[in-house]
């Protein structure tokens, strides 16, 4: 997957807007006010930091060791640091970003939820 294909994934899903907040290499993909994934699509090997069920992130942690890491610079039970375009399948990398979406979509308030279905 290369740094287009993967910003263009982010932006697919209903209501996701990038910003830059830290800095202007920093790509940060939200819904709704919320991060669901975070990048610095200039970085080689391309990285993004997603959210992850707890339980998930421990298994492919064990699966793909030297490509999936707890999040760097985020919570370690909820983030992973994933490396994409390595040995790492371009259907599972979609995955763990519609998974990370997802997530985050559930825990906005059911209103916000509720105008994501509408739009």
């Amino acid at each position: 997957m290369t740094p287009q294909q993967l910003r263009a994934l982010c932006l697919s899903f209903n209501a996701a807007v990038e910003e830059f907040p830290f800095n202007p290499e920093t790509s940060v993909f939200k819904v709704r006010g919320k991060l669901f994934a975070l990048t610095d699509l200039e970085a080689r090997p391309l990285k993004v930091n997603l959210k992850c069920d707890p339980d998930d992130a421990i298994r492919l942690r064990a699966e793909h060791p030297d490509l999936i890491v707890p999040g760097w610079h985020m919570n370690k039970r909820h983030w992973n640091t994933v490396t994409v375009g390595g040995t790492l399948s371009d259907s599972l990398v979609r995955e763990l970003v519609e998974d990370s979406y997802d997530l985050v979509v559930a825990g906005l308030p059911r209103a916000e939820r509720l105008r994501l279905d509408r739009a």
